[in-house]
């Protein structure tokens, strides 16, 4: 019984792995490609989860403001919605990042690895 529960989370486990890492890759490849991101697309793509993304963007948000950044405002059109949306250049999520002085290691890596983004470091 309990091979057969540790066989299902061992793949359980992987396919949540791999999730993270196509999340991850198709936001890196949309900033790349678009030059323009949300917070949170920004930060999927220094390889968080969604729930982590969305505390860091939360808290970026609050950097953002301190700094005075002025995103592109913009719509989004997805499942019947059309929310307003900013997005922020790679430089300026960084800019924001590093006034960001999260508590969490997590958190910690994922801010430095957004200021690596945007400097090529």
């Amino acid at each position: 019984m309990t091979k057969t529960a540790t066989a299902t989370t061992r793949k359980s486990n992987a396919r949540r792995v791999l999730r993270d890492r196509t999340r991850s890759n198709r936001a890196s490849a949309r900033l790349t490609r678009r030059g323009v991101g949300s917070l949170a697309t920004h930060v999927m793509a220094a390889g968080a989860t969604r729930k982590e993304a969305s505390t860091v963007a939360s808290s970026l948000r609050k950097s953002v403001a301190k700094l005075a950044i002025v995103g592109t405002v913009g719509r989004t059109y997805s499942e019947h919605k059309s929310p307003t949306v900013t997005r922020y250049t790679t430089a300026q999520v960084a800019a924001a990042a590093k006034l960001y002085r999260p508590r969490k290691a997590e958190y910690k890596a994922i801010a430095a690895r957004i200021i690596n983004r945007a400097f090529g470091a």
